[in-house]
């Protein structure tokens, strides 16, 4: 499970990315794992940017053939990835099932 820092902010973005990315390698390499996790309850000050970290370890994880999922999100985080319409791609869990069956 990779672990968001408490700060993602276009400030921050560019070096959470490099960060997550050779996490996510080592994820994506381990044998019986169908699916990178990220924790991100320890998230407390972010922007858009965040999105974007996490759009981008999504694509990561599907050219390596790994499922993708953020688990434990703030509030605030889901609310700006369901505006952004990318909460189906990043937490699952968290999009009523009326959404996805539409």
């Amino acid at each position: 499970m990779l672990i968001l820092p408490a700060i993602i902010t276009s400030r921050e973005a560019r070096d959470t990315q490099r960060m997550l990315a050779q996490a996510l390698q080592q994820e994506a390499k381990a044998p019986g794992e169908a699916e990178v996790t990220v924790d991100a309850s320890g998230l407390q000050r972010f922007d858009s940017s965040a999105l974007a970290v996490l759009l981008e370890c999504q694509r990561l994880a599907k050219a390596w053939g790994k499922g993708f999922a953020v688990r434990h999100a703030p509030a605030k985080l889901a609310d700006l990835a369901r505006l952004y319409g990318v909460d189906v791609l990043l937490m699952p869990e968290a999009v009523p099932a009326t959404a996805t069956t539409a």
